[in-house]
């Protein structure tokens, strides 16, 4: 059955995700910043020229923006999300946000008489093309199983984690260990090839045993080859990070090896970086070490 959905968003993300919902059949209303790409504009999607039209037209609306601000503006701004739900219409947050902002988002949409999920993704730009993206998901279960079908045309793994605020909560954790991981690989190869090793070869030997990781397969290959195009880029890794940070001082609680890595990503920032793919964190490293992987 044919659904009005609504897309706000088509960044890097966003636009591959809209792309995989026209293509699931259903009529697609979007709005964005920039250019609606030429493969939405193929696909037959209906380009509106604000938030509150989209909201008006569609009786699901997804949010793909960049951060918490953004998708403030974009909910209750002028001619915002809010100023076009009616009673029955979902909206589902896919951005990366705060998810202590995600619960006062939640309450105030919920009281015009729609319902709400936050539903962060994994799987970078690569799963958000292919569709296999991991959907993390914070709401009520009725609500999410009327959206499950859609999820499942953007993504594989799709949990349903709790309430409202459980998924940004558990992307925030997703960011934290893909941060970890990634300073890890990055300090393992920097090592490896300044005492004199192939960190290619390492990188192989390490792919057989327990270090073995996605982001040493994906990142490592990435960090040897320079090829540091944005997947994601550091900028918004970096405030994921800084929101585990102001999180966990709200939960009086210690991150110290995230507020390091949150350390290493603001270096690279400093050096322009920050419009790289997240695997450039390695850049930072290899400033520390005056050496690069070679």
């Amino acid at each position: 059955m044919s659904i009005n959905i609504g897309f706000i968003g088509l960044g890097i993300m966003g636009a591959p995700m809209a792309l995989r919902l026209a293509q699931g059949g259903h009529t697609l209303f979007v709005n964005t910043r920039s250019d609606v790409p030429a493969d939405l504009v193929a696909a037959g999607v209906t380009v509106l020229s604000s938030a509150a039209e989209v909201a008006r037209k569609a009786d699901v609306i997804f949010t793909m923006v960049p951060d918490t601000p953004d998708v403030e503006l974009v909910l209750f701004g002028a001619n915002g999300v809010a100023e076009g739900l009616s009673k029955g219409k979902t909206v589902v947050d896919m951005s990366s946000i705060s998810p202590m902002a995600t619960k006062d988002f939640a309450a105030r949409i919920e009281a015009l008489g729609a319902e709400w999920l936050d539903a962060p993704v994994s799987g970078g730009e690569v799963g958000a093309k292919a569709g296999t993206l991991s959907i993390m998901v914070g709401g009520k279960p009725e609500t999410f199983e009327r959206v499950q079908p859609l999820f499942a045309l953007m993504g594989k793994n799709i949990t349903l984690v709790g309430g409202v605020g459980a998924g940004q909560t558990t992307k925030v954790a997703n960011q934290i260990i893909v941060a970890l991981n990634i300073a890890a690989v990055s300090e393992a190869l920097v090592f490896a090839s300044k005492a004199g090793a192939d960190p290619a070869k390492v990188r192989e030997a390490l792919m057989g045993g327990f270090a073995a990781s996605r982001i040493l397969e994906v990142h490592g290959e990435r960090m040897i080859k320079r090829t540091f195009n944005p997947g994601f880029r550091i900028g918004l890794h970096q405030k994921d990070l800084n929101l585990a940070l102001q999180s966990a001082k709200a939960l009086s609680l210690s991150l110290p090896n995230t507020a390091n890595t949150a350390q290493l990503m603001q270096a690279c920032a400093a050096q322009g970086w920050d419009q790289l793919d997240h695997s450039a964190l390695v850049r930072a490293v290899e400033l520390l070490g005056n050496h690069e992987l070679g």
